[in-house]
């Protein structure tokens, strides 16, 4: 392989290595933020209704886990049909290159004079690629139809939704398990929740390259602003019904 090869073969699995570094931490942290929101909505509307922690208890472990395994099924589907529609359209470009090859060649050329290229330096960049059935296949996934293979398992992403959202949607239920009064345990359990929040909001910075303060807050008046709704929703519902 050419150097110019070489290059262009490292540019594109430098490109595929882009972004965090930590397996399934992206899955981790969404489904983080899915159950602790949707776990401290159950809490503050049941608090709201007047309900005893008995309820609370298990209204919160029943849609920790029914919503837990709803979002990890959720999770593998995607990930699987991106598996299949990435290899759908690789098997295409490897019977296009065995059989069109020179079709194949001149999409190659659009693609790289769509990037400023042009003469001979078009030409060798064109005849360097098509030299080698892999790069090409790959620059024709990656350029025409912005697909790239992930290398992690559809079983493992759902593994670690699934974990990742019983861990922190148990946070805002701990307090309920101590036999603490309702109010007091409700008290504890906010200022838990409040803080895997923003824990989990710093970490989402860090998966999405933006700032820690805004996706700190942002996460917080997701989770307030969820808590809120169903305390009042539930506060409202127990008036109407008693």
């Amino acid at each position: 392989m050419g150097q110019l090869s070489k290059r262009i073969a490292h540019k594109f699995h430098e490109h595929q290595d882009d972004g965090v570094h930590f397996p399934y931490l992206a899955e981790f942290i969404y489904g983080g933020i899915d159950g602790g929101v949707t776990t401290f909505a159950v809490v503050a509307g049941a608090v709201g209704a007047n309900f005893g922690i008995d309820v609370i208890l298990i209204l919160g472990v029943a849609n920790l886990i029914a919503d837990g395994f709803s979002m990890s099924v959720g999770s593998y589907l995607s990930s699987k049909s991106e598996h299949e529609k990435h290899d759908k359209f690789k098997r295409l470009e490897q019977w296009g290159i065995e059989n069109v090859p020179d079709k194949e060649r001149e999409e190659i050329r659009a693609i790289y004079k769509s990037k400023g290229l042009s003469g001979k330096l078009l030409d060798s960049v064109v005849e360097t690629i098509t030299s080698d059935k892999e790069i090409w296949v790959d620059v024709m996934m990656k350029d025409e139809h912005n697909l790239i293979r992930s290398s992690e398992s559809p079983v493992r992403k759902a593994l670690a939704t699934f974990l990742s959202f019983l861990l922190v949607g148990m946070i805002p239920l701990f307090s309920f398990f101590m036999g603490l009064e309702i109010q007091k345990a409700f008290f504890i359990s906010s200022a838990l929740t409040t803080l895997s929040f923003a824990v989990i909001g710093f970490l989402k910075s860090y998966v999405n390259y933006t700032s820690k303060f805004n996706a700190v807050t942002e996460t917080l008046l997701l989770g307030t602003a969820a808590a809120l709704l169903a305390f009042g929703a539930g506060s409202i519902l127990e008036g109407l019904v008693t």
